[in-house]
């Protein structure tokens, strides 16, 4: 016996009730109009311009991003000539092989160029440090230009004959970035923020004003700012470690030259091996150490809280010197006010006006 199907019977029904039947009825089959397009362009989903090869150069504003890692046998990788471009590395390497080096790894030319952004990869040469003499193969710079408002950031620069980081124009900014084993300076720029520069044949760090950075060199100053060093450690084999107007928190070591010299210091330690620790006009809460015949700490107009100490010169110097301590095998403390110091293992004590150990 057969029995008769859901579906045959929903249609009997049907039949018989108008209501039901309209349900079933099937609309216009004409389309309203030709399908729109769903898919996206390229520059949709990639609105930047690659580059793949070099040398290249960049003569349209707008963004641009490194593929793959680039080699050049000669010249300059990367060439900007037009304001408004951020380059992005994308993490890759620009690298050089040329023998004598004179090409750069990014160049921004056509001064004043502005607004220009650079970030988040790597420059190489293989130049190295032979006892001061910087030579071998690679870049002369890493980067290059005078351009305005310009960042640089997250960029590690080595091995270039020259400079790492050069930027000679206004209101310009290195940050978190890395400068090592240049022959020339580090890094130039109006504000370094956060940055690494160690090993350079010259200054390794030139700012208006330094943060929370560290500068290092053979044979040029450590960190030299024209405004201010902040929270800040520079080194230098024959000049000072750390030069500015004002600094803070700040360390300066060096071997042949003053350690730490500014105008103003706060809270900051000096050491030299041969010449003064600390020099300054102004110094508070402050440590300066010469292992020489120098000045351990030497203060123009006023030392408060501070030590100072020389292997055989002055301990410290100062026309004021407050709650200081003074340490020397020759003079421990030289001061035309004192006031509340300390002389250790010095063979003299000369103050013109107060002495109260």
């Amino acid at each position: 016996m057969k029995t008769t199907t859901p579906t045959l019977l929903l249609a009997l029904f049907a039949i018989f009730n108008s209501e039901l039947s309209t349900a079933f009825a099937q609309g216009s089959l004409t389309p309203p109009g030709a399908p729109a397009a769903t898919m996206k362009t390229l520059s949709q989903i990639e609105p930047r311009t690659p580059i793949s090869s070099a040398p290249f150069t960049i003569t349209s504003r707008g963004s641009y991003y490194l593929t793959t890692n680039l080699t050049v046998s000669s010249a300059t990788a990367i060439n900007i000539n037009t304001n408004d471009v951020t380059l992005d590395l994308n993490g890759f390497t620009i690298s050089s092989t040329e023998a004598n080096p004179l090409g750069i790894g990014i160049g921004i030319n056509n001064f004043p160029l502005r607004n220009i952004r650079i970030f988040n990869g790597h420059i190489r040469g293989s130049v190295t440090n032979n006892n001061g003499v910087y030579m071998g193969p690679g870049f002369a710079t890493g980067i290059a230009g005078a351009p305005e408002s310009t960042l640089i950031s997250h960029v590690t620069v080595t091995g270039c004959l020259n400079e790492g980081i050069s930027l000679s124009g206004e209101s310009t900014t290195v940050e978190s970035c890395t400068v090592q084993t240049v022959g020339h300076f580090g890094i130039w720029a109006a504000t370094v923020n956060d940055c690494s520069v160690i090993d350079c044949g010259n200054d390794a760090i030139i700012a208006d004003n330094a943060f929370n950075s560290r500068g290092e060199s053979y044979a040029g100053l450590g960190i030299s700012c024209l405004v201010s060093a902040m929270n800040c450690y520079g080194r230098s084999g024959s000049m000072a470690g750390i030069f500015a107007t004002m600094t803070q928190n700040c360390w300066g070591i060096s071997t042949n030259a003053v350690g730490l010299s500014a105008f103003t210091v706060q809270n900051s330690y000096g050491y030299s091996y041969t010449a003064a620790g600390l020099n300054a006009n102004n110094v508070q809460n402050c440590y300066g150490i010469c292992a020489g015949s120098d000045y351990g700490l030497y203060s123009a107009y006023t030392a408060i809280g501070c030590y100072g100490q020389s292997g055989t010169g002055i301990g410290l110097s100062a026309i004021v010197a407050n709650n200081c301590v003074g340490s020397s095998s020759g003079t421990a403390i030289q001061a035309t006010i004192g006031i509340g110091c300390y002389a250790v293992a010095g063979t003299n004590i000369i103050t013109n006006k107060y002495n109260m150990p």
